[in-house]
């Protein structure tokens, strides 16, 4: 495998190398001894930038926003109720930048876990308004989403494509 490595969840990326270039769905995390913007390619993307020999290579990759027209979902992890919860956004498009949800007078932001869930360590705003930020800027706001652990709700709000 070829490392040429960023932390990657679920997105498609265009690399370019050695004078090929193609388009990868990225889907997982860079295991160990990957440094930030590197990304970890398996065989068949690897092979068809370079032979397999050359170990470590350097890449140019850009982010690419997909087509589709879907909305975002909503899960709440196992265990989510009033005193705790973890707040799953799938769907999203472009990667994420934020998750806050209402509290109170005003917004909190939640810490991301290593596993892609937003969590509220004391369920504040769990079932409540959710405001949704990509890494362009975009906002979106929810609301009316009822706590029912690991299953996935249709907020009926998508993402706008991002063009470079």
């Amino acid at each position: 495998m070829l490392a040429a490595s960023a932390s990657a969840w679920t997105r498609w990326r265009s690399i370019a190398a050695h004078g090929a270039s193609l388009t990868v769905r990225t889907v997982d995390v860079c295991p160990l001894f990957c440094a930030a913007g590197q990304l970890d390619l398996g065989r068949e993307a690897s092979t068809r930038l370079a032979d397999l020999s050359v170990g470590r290579l350097p890449i140019a990759w850009t982010l690419l926003s997909p087509d589709g027209t879907g909305a975002v979902s909503l899960r709440y992890r196992t265990g989510s109720g009033k005193w705790w919860c973890g707040i799953r956004v799938i769907g999203h498009r472009n990667p994420l930048a934020t998750l806050e949800v209402r509290a109170g007078n005003g917004w909190r932001r939640l810490p991301r876990s290593d596993d892609n869930y937003f969590l509220s360590a004391d369920g504040t705003g769990c079932g409540g308004p959710i405001r949704i930020a990509d890494v362009y800027g975009e906002r979106l706001t929810v609301d009316r989403i009822a706590v029912q652990p690991d299953v996935a709700k249709p907020t009926g709000v998508p993402f706008v494509r991002h063009r470079s």
